[in-house]
């Protein structure tokens, strides 16, 4: 049994090794490390630390752009004024602004006979405008044949005619009496009447001619009529048949011609545009005397 005054072996004092040497015994001191100060837990891992951003310059910038957004939005809103003031000057003019819609793919010209057009009138203007289709196949045709007549040694002159019909036919119908017919039809103008009347008969004449083909210019090889087709199937074959085919599309150019000038005219007196035509050109003749 341990004495009463033995050592506590857990006491914390220095100790003697007892297989040291006695003459040599150093103490043995307990060396610690001093406390870390404490500090605050943070369980973001300082993902949460906060960041102080001046709010003076964020405010200007958001001000600044609130300045330009309102300045454009005003500027918009003037030319949009402006612009409305225009469109109305125009309607109050009379003057109608026509989009280019005609052909889809390139549109060169406005057409929209649904929508402008009387129903009673549509087709009418349907014909009307097969027609001057016609007219651009015939002006075609006749330039491949013609073109093929000047390769076989017919000259090149008549092949320089049957461009300048062709640059000139189709445009000049367009501008000259379809385009009068179609605002004819839209307007119900009497004097866009007159003016249909007048070149629609000299386009007449030039299809009869045409289908004819007298010998007039250079024998009339350059228009693909019966009488050149006759002249030159005698020759070549191929190039005969060419223009025997030109003789036929210009011949039914020709009857559609007829039974649109038919009608057009049928629907001018029916509606009583004859004594307004003359109403309008004295008015007319009269306005130019008096300036």
């Amino acid at each position: 049994m341990a004495g009463r005054y033995d050592s506590n072996p857990f006491d914390e004092e220095e100790q003697v090794n007892p297989f040291s040497n006695s003459g040599s015994v150093a103490p043995v001191t307990n060396s610690r490390l001093a406390p870390l100060n404490p500090e605050p837990v943070d369980y973001n891992y300082g993902f949460g630390a906060t960041v102080d951003i001046p709010l003076d310059s964020s405010s200007n910038d958001v001000k600044k752009k609130e300045k330009e957004l309102q300045a454009k939005e005003a500027e918009l809103r003037r030319r949009e004024q402006e612009l409305r003031r225009k469109e109305e000057a125009i309607s109050r003019a009379g003057i109608v602004i026509e989009e280019k819609n005609w052909p889809p793919f390139f549109p060169i010209i406005h057409h929209d006979i649904p929508n402008e057009i009387p129903i009673h009138l549509q087709r009418l203007q349907y014909v009307a405008f097969s027609s001057l289709l016609g007219l651009v196949l015939c002006l075609t045709w006749n330039v491949i044949a013609v073109t093929s007549a000047w390769i076989k040694g017919e000259g090149v002159k008549i092949w320089f005619l049957a461009i300048i019909y062709f640059i000139a036919g189709v445009p000049g119908a367009y501008v000259l009496w379809y385009r009068p017919l179609y605002r004819a039809f839209r307007t119900d103008s009497a004097i866009k009447f007159g003016r249909f009347f007048l070149f629609y008969l000299l386009h007449l004449g030039f299809c009869i001619l045409a289908a004819v083909a007298p010998p007039i210019v250079f024998k009339g090889k350059s228009l693909t009529g019966i009488l050149s087709a006759i002249d030159v199937i005698g020759d070549h074959t191929l190039i005969g048949i060419f223009y025997f085919v030109g003789f036929g599309l210009f011949c039914l150019e020709t009857l559609i011609s007829v039974w649109v000038i038919q009608q057009v005219y049928m629907y001018f007196r029916g509606g009583g545009k004859t004594a307004e035509m003359k109403r309008e050109a004295a008015l007319g003749a009269m306005g130019a005397a008096l300036r």
